[in-house]
């Protein structure tokens, strides 16, 4: 008897764990996965947290509503760690491990460009929520973040009727700046701006030693014409490059600053008043003054427990996008991800400025454009806003090898870098 007690104990134990294992796979088939794939360390972190904390408090919200679907959201957060390739690493295993239907994240431009191969091969949409280079349009990202011409040139723009004459076009070291540098000084050249009068400098990540750089830029802008600094700095290193700007005595009377990623998040650990006056282009910031942003805001800090926390543009760019993913999983009446992104064109949400973005046939959507000041408090006092939503071009007009392409995930088109002057499709398209 004492021999085969053993055995009885593992036969007892047999149905318990297929049993157990039966109740997974019920329980996941009950849920809907949704990815989140934001760096939580790293030289990113300062704009990225609050991003995952946006998608949790959206997922949140939406169970509250009864899910999707009758099923429940399940968000699974990883961390990229602000390390490029992780973040391809760890898109791989939030499709193949975890089986999510859509993911929501990247900052930086060379993250998602390490994570495009990814999603393109495994046929999961990444939802794109911050202003980027432009250049690029794919059947499996949709880009709910700012193209050039919804940010970059309309900024340039403002400047240049303020009379601003010589540019320092300031940024950090990777695609993300230097392609929109790039299309910046076409710009500018194609207006009459001689070469002698831009100004183009790069530092790598995280960079902290600002003082050499403010100092020319100081001298660049004293030769009694105008001079305005267009900052792509991103992350971490916009702390001492502000905080050396003051320390220069350089006011936006001086040398106005318009930054493209700089938001409320980025100022709430820094000495604003030095800082009043300078500029920043977005599609959304936390002052403006309609109800639904007054919701948003409510709902935020409700979440996160802290009335001090600030709201900012990528924030509203995944409220707009998660909003358009679930109504495009609604009306495809499933999850999976080729029917979504075959439901996604033409979809409309509110977006948090008081009126309705639409997602476009080149996976770009329809946005404000707006340019705040900086306030003593760390907010922005708009001070320009265009009469109507812009539509975002995946492909700049500025550059010789991009004017003639335009993206259209259409039927019978369906690509996204169409050549209208050789009528052929000169990548991949399905």
């Amino acid at each position: 008897m004492k021999a085969s007690t053993p055995m009885r104990r593992l036969a007892l134990a047999v149905p318990t764990a297929a049993a157990l294992a039966m109740s997974t796979v019920a329980q996941a088939a009950d849920t809907i996965k949704v990815g989140i794939l934001h760096s939580l360390s790293g030289t990113m972190a300062i704009s990225e947290t609050t991003l995952k904390d946006t998608m949790l408090m959206l997922i949140e919200e939406q169970n509250k509503k009864g899910g999707l679907l009758g099923k429940k959201l399940e968000p699974v957060v990883v961390d990229p760690a602000s390390n490029w390739p992780l973040f391809a690493e760890k898109t791989r295993e939030l499709i193949s491990q975890d089986g999510v239907s859509a993911i929501f994240g990247c900052w930086t431009s060379v993250s998602r460009k390490s994570v495009l191969p990814v999603v393109e091969e495994l046929k999961v949409p990444l939802f794109y929520p911050v202003q980027y280079e432009g250049e690029e349009s794919s059947k499996y990202v949709f880009y709910t973040g700012a193209a050039p011409n919804q940010q970059a040139i309309p900024a340039v723009d403002y400047l240049m009727a303020r009379g601003v004459k010589r540019w320092v076009l300031a940024g950090t070291d990777y695609v993300y700046p230097r392609t929109t540098n790039k299309i910046l000084e076409a710009y500018l050249k194609a207006k009459g701006v001689a070469a002698g009068d831009i100004m183009i400098n790069y530092t790598p990540f995280g960079h902290s030693d600002w003082q050499s750089i403010v100092s020319d830029i100081k001298k660049f802008g004293n030769t009694g014409r105008k001079a305005a600094v267009v900052s792509t700095i991103n992350g971490d290193a916009n702390v001492p490059f502000y905080k050396e700007l003051g320390n220069q005595g350089i006011s936006a009377e001086d040398i106005p600053v318009v930054a493209f990623s700089v938001g409320e998040e980025e100022l709430s650990g820094i000495d604003t008043k030095p800082l009043v006056g300078h500029l920043a282009a977005w599609n959304y910031f936390m002052s403006v003054d309609v109800e639904t942003n007054d919701a948003f805001i409510e709902s935020w800090h409700g979440f996160i427990g802290d009335e001090e926390r600030v709201s900012n543009d990528p924030m509203e760019a995944h409220y707009i996008g998660f909003n358009m993913w679930v109504k495009a999983v609604e009306a495809a009446g499933t999850a999976d991800p080729e029917a979504v992104v075959d439901s996604m064109i033409g979809v409309t949400a509110p977006n948090l400025s008081g009126g309705v973005s639409a997602m476009m046939p080149n996976h770009h959507i329809t946005k404000p454009v707006l340019i705040g000041e900086i306030q003593d408090d760390g907010q922005f006092q708009i001070v320009y806003s265009t009469p109507g939503l812009v539509p975002g071009d995946a492909w700049s007009d500025f550059l010789p090898g991009s004017k003639d392409l335009i993206a259209d995930w259409r039927a019978p088109l369906s690509c996204g870098n169409y050549n209208v002057k050789t009528a052929k499709c000169s990548g991949q398209n399905y």
